[in-house]
């Protein structure tokens, strides 16, 4: 492993439930590469924080009194990588455009916290490893996934995925040519794909590069007619508009 990522990796805990706050820490605390700086109670004490602290990773609460999380995070010109914390699963598309490492609902559970901290250490090897430490972004025509399916592990590539699809256990990957089914369940399975694509539905996360055409009511790929549930509708709609799509 690149020395870089050696280092301890500085943590910084925003949140206005002490519970929440505690849980965290927690967390936090089982990981000996991180090392919890401080945690605070809301965003002018984080904004205070961060100049007088080098902090590598905010954990953020999403709803807080005063300023929000999200318009924290827009506030800050060079903001370090955040993980976004919070109760309500309708923030999750604006957040993702701001290019967080993850956005995790409450209760967070040690698994999915785990989940959280891969991603990270995934996105600085790939800022480490890339010419001249620049900002490496993920390319759809370079980045893959392994998939179990009839007890092979099959390479897709996220550019070939048109839409993902949840049947009972398991979710099928549509693809121009061929779908695929392996056992896992789609909420899961959103949080191994890159950040172009969009949750519409309980039951479909689209690629947003691949949509056709939209209504209020659907997506469109290539000539599929995929429903947008309506309590992702707000989210959706939103971001296409300002995704320009």
């Amino acid at each position: 492993m690149d020395q870089n990522l050696e280092k301890k990796i500085n943590c910084l805990v925003v949140d206005d439930e002490p519970l929440a706050m505690r849980l965290l820490e927690k967390h936090i605390a089982q990981f000996p590469q991180l090392k919890l700086v401080a945690s605070c109670w809301n965003a002018i004490e984080a904004f205070d924080l961060l100049k007088k602290h080098t902090i590598d990773l905010i954990f953020l609460d999403i709803q807080m009194p005063g300023l929000t999380g999200i318009d924290f995070v827009k506030s800050l010109q060079n903001p370090p990588h955040v993980i976004f914390t919070t109760a309500y699963r309708e923030y999750a598309v604006e957040s993702y455009e701001l290019d967080v490492i993850d956005y995790l609902l409450k209760p967070i559970t040690m698994e999915r916290f785990f989940k959280s901290i891969s991603k990270y250490f995934d996105r600085i090897e790939n800022i480490a490893s890339s010419p001249n430490n620049a900002t490496q972004v993920a390319s759809s025509e370079s980045s893959f996934i392994f998939v179990n399916t009839n007890r092979k592990h099959i390479k897709v590539w996220f550019k070939d995925i048109l839409y993902v699809e949840s049947v009972k256990d398991y979710v099928r990957i549509h693809r121009s040519k061929q779908s695929i089914m392996t056992k896992d369940k789609i909420s899961e399975f959103e949080h191994k794909l890159p950040d172009h694509f969009l949750r519409i539905h309980r039951s479909f996360i689209i690629n947003t590069q691949k949509i056709s055409a939209y209504t209020s009511h659907d997506i469109e790929i290539e000539g599929r007619e995929i429903p947008i549930g309506i309590s992702y509708k707000k989210g959706v709609m939103n971001f296409l508009r300002k995704d320009g799509s």
